[in-house]
């Protein structure tokens, strides 16, 4: 995920992808927990593309 395609995305759009990928990281802390997760380097993406969201998002509300 490219901060470059995120903003150009509304706010809404970032929204919605910030939901997704918080769903999708209590999914893989969920398999880790339980043995099942192989790639564990999926973790650190998803969390920096959540901040990379959070981030433009709040850039968008200050400007």
């Amino acid at each position: 995920m490219k901060a470059v395609d995120l903003r150009e995305k509304s706010v809404e759009e970032l929204n919605v992808q910030l939901v997704e990928l918080l769903q999708e990281q209590f999914k893989k802390r969920m398999e880790k927990a339980t043995g099942q997760m192989e790639a564990t380097h999926e973790i650190r993406e998803i969390r920096r593309n959540i901040a990379r969201v959070k981030t433009i998002i709040n850039q968008k509300a200050g400007s």
